[in-house]
This record gives structure tokens, C-alpha cells and sequence, in this order.
């Protein structure tokens, strides 16, 4: 995957050097490169397509494996070439860890023993991986399967009967919020740049890298409204911003992007902050919980909430009614 540097911005707070990405220039590039690497596939003849491919299978060559796994996605996926950056480093990272497994195991990828597949689940599952985690993992193997399949390598599916371990823990207390005294505290303690990024993702809901993404042209400041060009599945929604987050957008300096940077460092400044303002340090999208909590709480409708956050269905929002609820806990505290 290439990813084009725009600029090299220093945060002077924390002393941090981060690298600016043009998402949207980004994202063309990705999909230029999946569909090259997808025709550098097609455009073999099906034996050779099959003769590379059991080779990479051979070698457990993870760059090649991947440029088919690609390919078929692609081609074949439901998403196709609007595959989103985000999906698509999870799978190479998935792949990758399947063929650390399949070295480390002895596990054929042309020739897969029938509990190999189930065997791989249970050994992330061993390994500590959250249920979420192993899933994304599992969804990467299946993809790579499929492609070996497609290619004509295997006729095997060591996944079709894999079944990771239910979740027991409930949707919302996986999602925990930080609370209004928490985000006041770290806003108190964040530069003016990291004021607007807390309050992007804590007002505006915005994942963290929509909210790095962000460039002047997608802010309109006297309509109180701002274009979030690439979400998530690659879907553009409207946000309109709060009073508060207008002025914070208004103390930033217009050159350069709104924010910019990486994901790594906007985490490494967080967590320092966090550590100044004696907060639990959740991520960045406990801001976005935050903000669905807050909406229903204040508005009591899950639509509000959804519509501001972006979400397709009501389901993926309601688990912030749990959150905002207080009338068992108020009700019991009486007792």
C-alpha cells in the first residue's frame, strides 16, 4: 500500500514529528493500485495465474498473497475497488498473521488438514485476542482462501466451519464514554490544535481519522457545518458543529490541513494528556461514544443521534440509550 506524504508538521506541545496525509489523494491512489494489482492477475492466463499463486502459497509470500487477495476482493467483493484503507490494512495485517501461524504450525495452504482452520481460531483465541479481534482475523483467512480457491491453488475451505468464541460482554460496556468531567479536563489540558481534535470527535462525533483527514474546503464555519468526505464504507455525511468547536476551529491557523497527522501520534498525544489531566486514558473514540451518549441523553431520539453520527441503522446507535439512562441507577440510589 503507498501512501502519499503531503507535508511534515511539529505539534511544539509534545515535541512530536507526524506525518500529514492527503486521505482523499490517498484513497485514489488505493484504488488505482487494487485495480492494477488486480489486473496484473486477470490478465494471466489461468495456468499461470495458478502457477504464481502456488508458489506464493509455497513460500508463504505474504506481499504476493496479498496482491491476490486483492485481486479477488476487488473483483469479486461487495465493496470492489471502493475497498476502504482501513478494511484493507486489517486484512493484510490478518493475512500476515495467518502465514506467521501457518510457518510457525506447519499449516498448508494448498493442502489444509480439516481442523487446521479451526485450530488457527482457537490459537489467537489462546493467545489473549479479543473476540473482535479474532473475527477480523478469521474475515482476513476467509479472504485469502478465497482467493487461493479462485486462483485454483486449493479447493479447500479450512474456515467454512471455524466458529470464533462468543462475546459475552455486552455491546455498551465495550463502548464506554468519557464523561463530561473527563473531557472538560482534558480540553483543559490539550494545546489549541488538540482542543479542536478532541472536540471533532467529542461534539462533531467523528472518528479519529475523519477528523485528521479534515481540510479547510470541508469546513464551513459560518454555515456551522462541516463535509465529512470519506467515512466509514466510504459514505460522505454533513455534521453540524457546535458553537464551541466553531471557536476552536477559528484559533487554528488556515495553511496546511485542520489537523493532520497520524493515528499513532494523535494516541501518544492523548495519552499524554490524559496522564496531565489525571483521566483514564479510553482512545479516541470514546469521544465519539461520548457524543451519541450525550445526544440521546439531552434529546432522548436514537434518530438524532444516528443522523449525526452516521450511522446506516438505529441498532448501531442504540446501544448509547444504555449509557444515557440513568432511571434504574436513580431509581435504586432512593431506595
Amino acid at each position: 500500500m503507498r501512501l502519499l506524504t503531503i507535508v511534515s508538521n511539529r505539534y511544539p506541545d509534545l515535541g512530536m514529528k507526524t506525518t500529514v496525509q492527503n486521505f482523499s489523494l490517498t484513497l485514489d491512489l488505493y484504488r488505482g493500485d487494487a485495480l492494477a494489482s488486480a489486473r496484473s492477475w486477470t490478465d494471466l492466463n489461468p495456468e499461470e495465474r495458478r502457477r504464481r499463486a502456488i508458489v506464493a502459497a509455497q513460500h508463504l509470500d505474504g506481499k504476493a498473497l496479498w496482491s491476490l487477495a486483492e485481486a479477488h476482493i476487488t473483483l469479486y467483493g461487495t465493496a470492489g475497488a471502493t475497498l476502504s484503507h482501513r478494511t484493507a490494512r486489517a486484512y493484510r495485517e490478518g493475512l500476515a498473521k495467518l502465514l506467521t501461524y501457518a510457518e510457525r504450525a506447519g499449516f498448508s495452504l494448498i493442502r489444509p488438514e480439516r481442523d487446521s482452520g479451526a485450530l488457527y481460531i482457537r490459537s489467537l483465541e489462546n493467545d489473549g485476542l479479543s473476540p473482535a479481534s479474532v473475527r477480523v482475523h478469521l474475515a482476513a483467512a476467509r479472504a485469502a482462501f478465497r482467493a487461493l480457491r479462485w486462483a485454483g491453488v486449493t479447493e479447500s475451505d479450512p474456515f467454512a466451519d471455524a466458529r470464533p468464541r462468543r462475546d459475552t460482554t455486552a455491546a455498551w460496556d465495550k463502548r464506554v464514554p468519557y464523561t463530561e468531567s473527563e473531557v472538560q479536563a482534558l480540553l483543559r489540558m490539550a494545546s489549541p490544535r488538540d482542543q479542536a481534535l478532541i472536540l471533532l470527535c467529542a461534539h462533531g462525533g467523528l472518528r479519529i481519522q475523519e477528523a485528521l483527514s479534515l481540510t479547510w474546503a470541508d469546513i464551513d464555519l459560518a454555515a456551522g457545518v462541516l463535509t465529512v468526505q470519506h467515512g466509514k464504507g466510504d459514505k460522505r455525511r454533513r455534521v453540524h458543529l457546535t458553537r464551541r468547536l466553531v471557536q476552536a476551529l477559528n484559533a487554528l491557523p488556515r495553511s496546511g490541513p485542520v489537523i493532520g497527522g497520524t493515528q499513532v501520534a494523535a494516541r501518544q498525544r492523548l495519552k499524554a494528556i490524559a496522564e496531565l489531566a489525571g483521566t483514564p486514558y479510553r482512545g479516541w473514540h470514546a469521544f465519539r461514544h461520548y457524543a451519541g451518549t450525550r445526544i440521546v441523553r439531552e434529546t432522548g431520539s436514537l434518530e438524532h443521534a444516528a443522523r449525526h453520527l452516521g450511522h446506516a441503522t438505529l441498532e448501531t446507535t442504540r446501544v448509547y440509550a444504555k449509557w444515557s439512562d440513568r432511571t434504574l441507577v436513580d431509581t435504586l440510589a432512593g431506595w
